[in-house]
């Protein structure tokens, strides 16, 4: 306690700063969400305070960020379209996925998960932030123009035939749970469909318009309609809210630019009593807990989005963890990774019950903090406290914040937050994949396929995806670096320092391989070749393990195939060095002592030439 009030003046600063430029943003992931602005700030309010409580990064500022939020946004649109739109119905089911994900980010820090993070490719990273400000920069066109697509008569037309097949479907399935059969009763389903109403009709297409447009390919193909529909006052808002953002920052850093465009636009729209589109009304109060989330679910309806609930943990993570690295490089200091994992988890499980966006630690806000004078954990307490002061005494004047205006905050956060430094770096890679006549950088073509799948199909999917080709690609390159380093040559052409001594006349009847590296499933097909690469004249082969620090079961198997051929072949195999894993895993198959007896392994070369002497 002593230690959390020794820097009290400068984590007041700091956390007082990072909580007033977490506003803007917090509102601006709310709506972007579909949950209401409420949701970003309580995520931001109850993650800052918890994850900077139990965590273990001392200056961390942790909130609704741009990757959960783009993650969330999918899972949200899904749900409440699966729940005829309704958002009241669809929340619990939305905010246990979300509370599953903070579960799952304690058990990674508890399980000690937090050290293999670094381990995640460069490519994958760089492509899935490049994929997010796309897709945030491509979803804000409609609001910054002020063009809702649910709105849209016309547009909601078109959806009308998808949603009557929708509610006959629906209809059948609530018949065949009932027992009824359709076949022999169609009557029963005719007057059921008779009974649903063009009010019904319209509702269930105005949920299909909205989900669709939800979408990356949803909001450009809505592009036409938007610029059709396009409302001047709001394009202004919105362009004026960029402006004072970017030109800000040229004045002065000292006070954050998003606010100011958030206060100057704001003030301007509700000072003229401008005929613009507000944002959802903030509740007033206290925030609630959501005790439905355990009372009105079943586990068979959460059981399809277990793995979305692990992504948004893993992906929390990583975003939190990197923030983390760069406050340990402001600082001079050294977090605790599964810690801070504990730590976000508990913060995101205590936000979704209180209907909370979940989120993770924040770069901008934390860097903002540690400038601001912010040091020990309390600057992360009071920034969520800052803003649980915000939403009590400004709640209801923040309900009048117009849409586009947090459109332009949200269009900046998507040009922030593309990784440049990967894209500059797209020309000077090695290119080192041959795609028939097409030569192609690996790094770029991973980065590439997580964007594009990313921006247009699945978040979730497009990492899994850049992960699996990362991996293979590594393995192509370790198996190919192995087995260049570990030719089959006669032992008059390749020669170490203790094989000098080699008598001349046992140079054609002695073969010597050199396995440098580990034998893994990436370089088991060129170890394969061994067999085929001995001479019919050679007597003995000598294999060295000397350098063959780790073996997996592929290898092994491997191992085991050419050591049977050769054996078979009349040749007398002879290993040298063997260490310790590998070793191990000869003896797991009985390979040693059954096909390579002990009397045959030697501890270096020098032993194994006196044998081949003597034999």
């Amino acid at each position: 306690m002593k230690n959390l009030f020794s820097n009290f003046k400068g984590d007041f600063f700091g956390g007082l700063t990072a909580g007033i430029v977490a506003l803007p943003l917090a509102l601006a992931f709310g709506v972007a969400s579909g949950l209401g602005p409420d949701a970003g700030l309580y995520g931001a309010i109850f993650l800052s305070f918890f994850a900077a409580l139990f965590g273990g990064t001392s200056t961390q500022i942790s909130g609704p960020t741009a990757p959960m939020t783009a993650v969330s946004v999918v899972l949200i649109a899904g749900i409440i379209a699966s729940n005829d739109g309704d958002v009241n119905s669809s929340l619990p089911i939305i905010l246990m996925v979300f509370l599953l994900a903070g579960v799952f980010q304690i058990g990674l820090g508890v399980l000690g998960i937090g050290k293999y993070i670094k381990y995640i490719p460069y490519p994958v990273v760089s492509g899935f932030m490049t994929a997010i400000g796309l897709i945030i920069l491509i979803t804000q066109i409609q609001p910054a123009v002020g063009y809702y697509p649910e709105n849209d008569k016309a547009f909601v037309e078109t959806y009308k035939p998808l949603a009557e097949d929708l509610i006959l479907e629906k209809i059948l399935r609530e018949e065949a749970n009932e027992g009824i059969l359709v076949l022999e009763d169609f009557n029963e389903t005719l007057q059921r469909a008779q009974e649903v109403t063009e009010e019904e009709i319209y509702r269930e297409a105005k949920t299909l318009a909205a989900n669709e447009a939800s979408s990356t390919l949803g909001a450009l193909k809505t592009i036409p309609q938007a610029l059709a529909h396009l409302n001047w006052l709001e394009l202004i808002l919105a362009l004026g809210t960029i402006f004072i953002i970017y030109g800000f920052k040229r004045i002065t850093t000292a006070i954050p630019s998003t606010l100011v465009a958030l206060v100057v636009m704001s003030g301007i729209a509700m000072g003229f009593s401008l005929d613009y589109v507000p944002i959802e009304e903030i509740p007033s109060g206290f925030p609630v807990p959501h005790f439905e989330i355990f009372t009105g679910l079943s586990l068979g309806a959460l059981a399809p989005y277990v793995f979305t609930a692990l992504t948004l943990a893993l992906l929390g993570a990583i975003d939190s963890l990197l923030t983390s690295v760069v406050a340990d490089n402001m600082t001079k200091t050294k977090h605790n990774s599964n810690k801070e994992l504990i730590g976000q988890g508990i913060g995101n499980s205590i936000s979704a019950l209180f209907g909370g966006l979940p989120g993770a630690g924040a770069t901008i806000r934390t860097v903002v903090n540690i400038e601001s004078g912010g040091k020990t954990k309390l600057s992360g307490m009071i920034a969520g406290i800052v803003l649980l002061f915000i939403l009590l005494a400004i709640g209801p004047l923040a309900s009048k914040i117009p849409a586009a205006v947090l459109a332009g905050i949200l269009i900046t956060v998507g040009i922030g937050v593309m990784d440049y430094k990967g894209l500059k770096a797209i020309p000077n890679l090695p290119k080192d994949v041959k795609l028939g006549p097409i030569k192609l950088s690996s790094e770029v073509l991973i980065m590439t396929v997580v964007l594009i799948l990313s921006t247009f199909w699945n978040l979730v999917y497009a990492v899994g995806i850049g992960l699996i080709l990362s991996s293979l690609f590594f393995m192509k390159k370790i198996g190919d670096l192995t087995a260049k380093r570990s030719g089959v040559k006669p032992l008059k052409e390749e020669l170490w320092e203790d094989e000098l001594g080699m008598p001349e006349h046992l140079t054609t009847s002695v073969v010597i391989k050199h396995i440098k590296g580990p034998l893994f499933f990436g370089s088991t097909s060129d170890f394969q070749m061994l067999a085929k690469q001995i001479p019919d004249d050679a007597s003995f082969v000598v294999i060295r393990l000397d350098r063959m620090q780790y073996m997996d079961q592929s290898g092994l198997y491997a191992m085991e195939d050419v050591l049977l051929n050769l054996t078979q072949n009349g040749k007398v195999v002879l290993l040298v060095g063997v260490l310790e894993q590998p070793l191990y895993m000869l003896e797991r198959i009985d390979i040693v002592p059954d096909l390579i007896s002990t009397d045959h392994i030697f501890e270096d070369f020098k032993s194994c030439l006196a044998w081949i002497k003597e034999h």
